[in-house]
Order: structure tokens, then sequence, then C-alpha cells
């Protein structure tokens, strides 16, 4: 009696199947998904996505078909599904060392930018909102100052904003990481502290989400947030406006029980209001003239 033969889901093989069926429209939503599913099992996936022929321009086909539902807001939860497996795709791109050079040449983040502005907090446009988002947070991970210089050019801080205050907490707290990451480098923080209107957008969007925990709390979002705001200090313009700005429940224990398991968060918030009290600086602070860069 012959045995039935099980596809092995690592053979590099299939993956190169479901990439040669994303160019057959009737074989394209099921090669998004399986390829969306696995992706974490073919390493070289980003490499193969970005080299065979079509593939990226099929991606990007499926984001675009979307656009015209997008205002006013009728996306469907199966047509978010759709093009959040597309864009699952495009974030293994953006992660992957070989390839994330070729992703910020081509600009791809920037068709994503329809997505960030949206405003509807419905599920279908939650899930493209946490999703894009996700995209910009895979590029982010690399620190590299291409990927900085690239994000700030393109005003993806307003963007990130934005998220931060429609999204849910997810969604908040994958911007905030963004924020955070741009930030810790010096040409961001620059950038976010060299005009009071950037400053003000940037605080106000920390505050407004550590006032949101009052409700809702999350330690996870609130070390972000506290990263961001103990970055800012090394600014001197950041630090003098944080010594006015700060939220009140940063500084009166009110997160206390947030913190005390997460020494790393604990010393974070010390820092921070060891800083803003005594108005000095650690270190030598960077640059307080980041003008955004030109192409």
């Amino acid at each position: 009696m012959s045995t039935i033969q099980v596809p092995n889901p690592t053979d590099p093989e299939l993956a190169q199947r479901l990439v040669l069926d994303l160019l057959d429209p009737d074989l394209r939503g099921h090669a998004l998904a399986e390829l969306r599913k696995k992706r974490e099992m073919f390493p070289d996936l980003a490499p193969l996505l970005w080299h065979s022929f079509g593939t990226i321009i099929v991606l990007l086909q499926e984001i675009i078909v979307v656009y015209p539902v997008l205002s006013p807001p009728t996306l469907s939860l199966l047509a978010s599904s759709r093009v959040c497996n597309a864009l699952a795709l495009l974030q293994c791109v953006a992660s992957h060392p070989e390839t994330r050079s070729h992703f910020l040449k081509a600009h791809i983040p920037l068709y994503l930018c329809s997505f960030l502005e949206n405003t509807s907090k419905t599920r279908p446009f939650e899930y493209l909102r946490l999703t894009s988002l996700g995209v910009i947070g895979a590029l982010v991970k690399a620190e590299g100052t291409e990927v900085i210089n690239f994000l700030l050019q393109y005003e993806f801080v307003p963007l990130c904003l934005h998220a931060m205050a429609v999204g849910s907490e997810l969604s908040k707290t994958v911007a905030t990481f963004i924020i955070e990451k741009i930030v810790l480098d010096d040409a961001g923080l620059g950038y976010i502290c060299a005009t009071a209107d950037r400053f003000f957008a940037v605080g106000t969007a920390l505050a407004g989400m550590v006032t949101s925990m009052d409700d809702k709390p999350s330690p996870r979002l609130l070390k972000h947030i506290i990263h961001c705001y103990l970055r800012i200090t090394d600014n001197p313009r950041g630090l003098e406006a944080l010594q006015t700005c700060l939220p009140t429940t940063l500084i009166d224990g009110t997160f206390n029980n947030l913190t005390k398991d997460d020494p790393t968060m604990q010393q974070w918030l010390q820092e921070l209001l060891v800083k803003v009290r005594s108005g000095k600086m650690g270190g030598l602070p960077p640059p307080v003239h980041g003008h955004m860069p030109r192409v």
C-alpha cells in the first residue's frame, strides 16, 4: 500500500511555487495567505519576493486596489485581511538586511501613508493600521541612519502620532515604539526638538496616552512612553520644556504598580524625574538643530 507524501512546509520549492502563484489572479489570494502564514519558515523569503519577476508589483497592486474604499470608509473585513497579507510580506522585505535598503530606495513605505492617515476605528481599518505600523516597525528595528532619515524626510512622525491618537492599544504601542526608535537617533531627537510645533505635537501625543492609562493601564506602552521622555531630556530644549509639561501622573507615583515588576522601567522613570527636577542633562547633548534632511 503506497503512502501519501505530505509536502514539507519548510521546502524552499514550496515558497517558490507560492511566490509564482502570486502572478495568477485566481491563485493569488490563497498564495498571499499561505506565504503570510509560513513566512517564518522561509529565511530567504524576502530576497525571493524582491528579486522574483513581478512580485513586488503584484503586492503593490494589492495595496492600491483598496484606496477607493478608504474614503468614505467602506473597506470590508475580507478585503482588509487580503491587503494585510500583502503588507505582511512587505514587512518581511523591510526587515531583511539584504532587501531593506532596496525597499527604502524604491520608496515603498509611501504606499502605506493612506492607511496610516485614516481615522476609522472599525476592525478592518484598525487591522490595516496595525499591519502598516508593523512594516515601519520592522524598518526601525534595524536602527540605521538611512531608515531614520527616510522617516523624517517623508513625515512619518505625524502619521505615527495620528496612530497614537486614534489606534487601539496595540497600534498605540507599535506607533510609540517607532517614535522611541526615532528619538533614540540623534537626527530624530534634533528634528523633534527643533521647533515648538514639533515638540508640542509629540508631547501632546505622549501625554494623551499617559492620561488614557488611568482607565486602561499598559506596562508595555508605558515603558515606551517613559523611554521617549527620558531621551527627550538629552536635548536642552526638550529638557526645558518637560520641566513644565511632564504629566503629573508620572511624578506622583500613580504608576508604581505598573513599574514595580520592571527594573529597567523603574530606572528610566527615576532618571527622568531626577533630570527634570534638576534641569541637568547627562552626557554630551546631541545637536538641537535637527532639520529635516533634504532629498
